[in-house]
């Protein structure tokens, strides 16, 4: 069983990885998570992603890892006409996007980056969710309980508000939640690593 390190201190990948029984370690090397503005949403993604990977595999610290072990990084963001929501800066900013997202469908897009000293796999998938309509209510109730700050589209599908206000998902639940963890660990094999 080999290691990864993942590039993420996001607890939600944390946990894919850990019920998807992959060995990591976590380490992280801090970003601006901005990309050029001509790349399309998936482009964006995966940009970032790999971004991420890079700081991490070229830092100090992960100079002690033998260079076959691979480095993930993921980057997800949420679409909804056309507009990339991110991770909203405050209560208001989130209460907005969740307006925005209520009674429509949209799309959450996670880049990945798998980088290693023999070669490196970029990818994104793409799952479509559309929401209820949600009430004034509902959305403050879901804001001022879960502070979903640092949640791109200001929501996760795991929490009380994705039990309430989805009504349908056409892909991948997991990669909602950050990371197409079945995908990362077909790709992890493709590469020669055995998961």
């Amino acid at each position: 069983m080999n290691k990864i390190v993942l590039a993420s201190s996001s607890p939600r990948r944390k946990q894919l990885l850990e019920w998807a029984e992959i060995d990591f370690d976590v380490m992280v090397s801090a970003i601006e998570e901005t990309s050029p503005e001509d790349l399309t949403p998936t482009q964006t993604a995966m940009y970032i992603a790999k971004q991420k990977a890079l700081a991490v595999r070229n830092g100090e610290e992960y100079k002690r890892y033998k260079q076959e072990f691979p480095v993930l990084g993921a980057d997800t963001i949420v679409v909804c006409e056309g507009k990339i929501l991110g991770k909203p800066g405050d209560r208001e900013e989130a209460i907005k996007m969740l307006h925005l997202l209520s009674g429509k469908k949209h799309e959450v897009i996670t880049g990945v980056a798998i980088l290693n000293g023999n070669g490196e796999k970029i990818f994104a998938n793409t799952t479509e969710v559309g929401f209820y309509k949600l009430s004034r209510e509902r959305i403050e109730f879901y804001v001022n309980r879960y502070k979903p700050y640092d949640k791109a589209g200001a929501y996760a599908i795991q929490e009380w508000i994705g039990v309430v206000g989805i009504e349908y998902i056409n892909g991948d639940f997991y990669n909602v939640m950050g990371l197409p963890v079945s995908r990362v660990v077909r790709e992890l094999g493709e590469m020669g690593f055995k998961i």
